[in-house]
């Protein structure tokens, strides 16, 4: 069973116009944020979340879609670490394999995935075959030195896509023994120029950040909606760190007064967000729909 909430966005013609035009490409967006070590579902005794969630769960939804859908990629917006005994026990291996295992194309790194340490994190990494992203953080002098890099290009269905990463301020957030020398860079100022790189130089036909800053705050901290708003070559914003539930992605004009896309889809994997572009790269357009689905134990 699914749950979704819909939106159709941004052009003169509805997705399936674009899609029944020969040159446009469907690419289909999965992705999740802040699933902390909620390898199985919740109890069914729970109060807000009986019996949902669940890795194999997750993993079965995945492959149903990428067994009807074309070109897929499947992303992670970080705090993949910290929340049950799995990660006490074990430290983030199991979450690390069960991701390779799904086939995450790429993840960013939260807070919490820092909880064992920046030598704890490296110590893992050997069990992730995607690349952990990261452009605003400096790691030299650092265990993880070297075992990240700030974007990858993924080339799908004829399309380039670009995607890099982004974080959250660690200062008075992690403690200084657990980060050590990794120094914080402005996001804002990071995610403009690499957004630029790939767009510009590198081409990218789509270009996505996947964050850990947080949806909104009411202070003057950067969240992805200060993020969007001050961008101009990032189309989408993959969020975490705040556990906002969003049934459809939010909507922000960039300083260029183009379309933003910003979406999160809360905590402990309860759901796989879903955002499927339909792309004419020739015409630089494109029609979006996007989802929430939410894991139930029916599946």
């Amino acid at each position: 069973m699914l749950g979704a909430g819909g939106m159709l966005a941004f052009s003169n013609l509805s997705a399936a116009d674009w899609f029944a035009k020969k040159e446009t490409i469907k690419l289909t967006i999965l992705h999740t944020n802040d699933v902390h070590s909620r390898l199985e579902p919740f109890p069914m005794n729970d109060p807000k979340f009986p019996g949902m969630g669940g890795a194999a769960r997750r993993a079965a939804l995945i492959n149903s879609i990428r067994n009807t859908e074309p070109n897929v990629l499947l992303f992670d917006a970080g705090d993949i670490f910290q929340g049950t005994p799995y990660f006490n026990v074990y430290k983030g291996e199991p979450e690390m394999k069960l991701m390779s295992q799904m086939g995450y194309d790429a993840a960013t790194i939260g807070n919490h995935d820092f909880d064992a340490g920046a030598d704890g994190l490296a110590t893992q990494l050997v069990h992730a075959n995607f690349p952990m992203l990261n452009c605003n953080y400096d790691f030299a002098d650092s265990p993880l030195e070297g075992k990240t890099v700030p974007h990858k290009i993924f080339n799908k269905g004829g399309l380039r896509i670009g995607v890099f990463g982004v974080g959250v301020e660690l200062n008075g957030l992690v403690p200084k023994n657990l980060y050590g020398n990794i120094v914080y860079n402005n996001p804002v100022e990071k995610a403009n120029a690499t957004a630029r790189y790939l767009k510009l130089n590198q081409k990218c036909d789509l270009v996505i950040c996947l964050s850990h800053l947080g949806y909104s705050y009411t202070g003057s901290q950067v969240s992805d909606l200060v993020l969007a708003a001050q961008s101009e070559h990032i189309n989408l914003i993959i969020g975490g760190h705040t556990h906002t539930f969003l049934d459809h992605p939010t909507r922000v004009k960039n300083n260029k007064g183009a379309e933003v896309l910003v979406n999160q889809v809360g905590w402990a994997g309860l759901r796989l967000g879903r955002i499927d572009y339909f792309i004419s790269p020739g015409l630089n357009k494109h029609a979006v729909e996007g989802h929430a689905l939410k894991i139930f134990k029916s599946q």
